[in-house]
Order: structure tokens, then sequence, then C-alpha cells
């Protein structure tokens, strides 16, 4: 009994260890070197590990970078978490120039609070927007807008998105939010969008994704864009075009002049943080009271009589 326990203690060992030469040989032969750089970058990175730059977390965006710098270039990469300044540094550690990249900003491209767009039913079922969305156009008129359950606030990591209570709509922190994307994504609908922030964080865009036509559309919400083309017709960059039944601003082409603003019939287009516009004076009317100055023209001279009313 005590040489078959032994006997079986010697095979179990000799085959341990046959196999550990086997694996050490074999890891040596197939060993994949890791560019040292890329740890370097990725303790740059904020470690957020939040997808906003295409790739799967921090360790993906920086074998990127370190790959696009062996390239000779790694423009179109960027880390929206982290900004100009990580990116900056980024680029110094690799040796390389980075493009000037504007700052992006979530918004919230619906305007239909309670006040606008009333509701018609009642949703009884998981109370989430990817479920509700799934399951019904939602619980008003507009099959089209902000459902309200938070999916894109459970998204932030950034605590950057908030439901207003008064309005059941989801506001965004512009300060906080680090334009990564995640409740673009959790977004079934498709309401939320990233921009450019803008000069002095001021933006214009068309705040509703609705398609149907007009009269459907304002009977569902009154600040629905009806697809009328008055904003359109009075831009003079060619910024807006209108497809669906529905306008759009692009960001790149627009300059900000708020024309479109203006004409909008519906209030479907806003400007964010412009100065208020001051209000033109009006003329007064004469009064009883007011005196009136008739001017009398004769060929010498000029003399002005004052005449009571």
């Amino acid at each position: 009994m005590t040489n078959f326990i032994f006997i079986a203690v010697m095979v179990l060992g000799t085959i341990a260890l046959i196999s550990s030469v086997v694996l050490y040989l074999v890891s040596k032969k197939f060993a994949v070197e890791e560019d040292p750089r890329i740890g370097q970058v990725q303790e740059i990175l904020p470690g957020a590990n939040c997808g906003g730059c295409g790739f799967p977390g921090c360790s993906g965006m920086a074998d990127a970078l370190v790959r696009g710098a062996d390239r000779g270039s790694i423009d179109g990469l960027n880390c929206p978490v982290g900004g100009p300044s990580v990116m900056g540094q980024v680029a110094d550690l690799l040796g390389m120039a980075m493009a000037n990249v504007e700052p992006m900003v979530a918004v919230v491209r619906c305007n239909g609070s309670c006040e606008h767009r009333p509701r018609t039913a009642v949703y009884d079922g998981l109370r989430t927007c990817a479920a509700m969305h799934a399951t019904s156009a939602g619980e008003t008129g507009c099959g089209y807008g902000c459902l309200g359950c938070g999916d894109c606030v459970e998204a932030c990591q950034f605590d950057a998105i908030h439901i207003n209570a008064e309005t059941g709509l989801p506001e965004v922190d512009e300060d906080r939010c680090t334009s990564c994307g995640a409740c673009v994504k959790a977004c079934p609908r498709n309401i939320i969008e990233l921009r450019k922030k803008g000069p002095k964080g001021r933006r214009v865009y068309v705040q509703c994704v609705n398609k149907d036509k007009g009269a459907v559309a304002k009977k569902a919400c009154e600040v629905a864009c009806i697809g009328c083309g008055k904003c359109e017709k009075v831009c003079a960059f060619d910024a807006i075009t209108i497809a669906g039944n529905l306008s759009y601003i692009d960001f790149n082409k627009c300059k900000l002049c708020t024309k479109c603003v203006d004409v909008c019939p519906t209030q479907a287009i806003i400007n964010v943080n412009f100065p208020v516009k001051k209000a033109k004076p009006t003329e007064a009317k004469p009064t009883a009271d007011t005196p009136v100055v008739a001017e009398i023209t004769e060929s010498t001279n000029h003399d002005k009589v004052e005449v009571k009313a």
C-alpha cells in the first residue's frame, strides 16, 4: 500500500514537472512584449473606462494612442473625460503634436414637458426607458419624445444629468458633463446628442426629434418641430436641413446668428447661454399736453412757432 501511494505521488510529480517545463518554454516562445509606453499612457488617462473614446476602456485607448504614435499621428483619438489637459500630457509623452479638439457637451433634444405634452395614457410596467420604448409608445401622444424614466441618469458616471421633477425631462449640467456619450447610448429614442459646447457655452439646436407631419406633431406637443422650413430659408450658412418633417442644425456650419430661433413658429429651436435681447424702445405717442412744434419756412429765414395742442 505504501509503495502504491509513493508511486502515485512520483508519477503525479513527474507529470507536473514536465507540464511546468513545457508551459515555460511555450510562454517564452510565444511571448508578446508590451510596449512600456502603453502602461505610461494608461497611467495618465483618467481610468473612467467609460468607452467615450470608442475603445473598450482606458487600456484599449492607451494601446490605440501608442499605435497611432508609431504611425505618426494620433489625430482623431480623444479622451472626452480627460479633455485637452490629459491629451496634451499624452501627446508630450509620445512626442506627438495634438490637434485642438473643441469641447463637446450632451444636449437633450426634447422639450416635451408636462406643460407642452399632456399625458394620454398610463404605463404599468418595468419603469425604464428601454422597457417602455420596447413595449409601448409611452404615456403621451408623441412616439418620439423623452420617456423620462432616467436610463440616461443611471448611465452617467459623473452625476452630470438629472430628471427635473417639474418638467419630467433630463437636464445636463454642462460643467460636469465630460461628453463620454454614455447617456447617448442609453437613450432608446436617440434624443440625447453630443454637440459642440460652443464659444462661451452658446449653442443653437432644434429641441425636437418628432418626424410626424406638422399637424400630428403639433397635436402631440405644442412646441414640436412642424417642418415648415422657415428656419432653413432664413439661414445664410446652409446649416439647416429639413428631412422627414424635422429640422436639424449642423453645429459645424452654424454661426450662432439665432435668426432661425426668431422665425420658428413653435419655438422648437432654442439658443443656450445667449444674453437676453433688449426690448426695442417704443415711440411715445403725443398727448394733449405735448407741445407740437410747427416750422414755417420763408424765402429768407426760418421761424419756429410753438403751438399748444
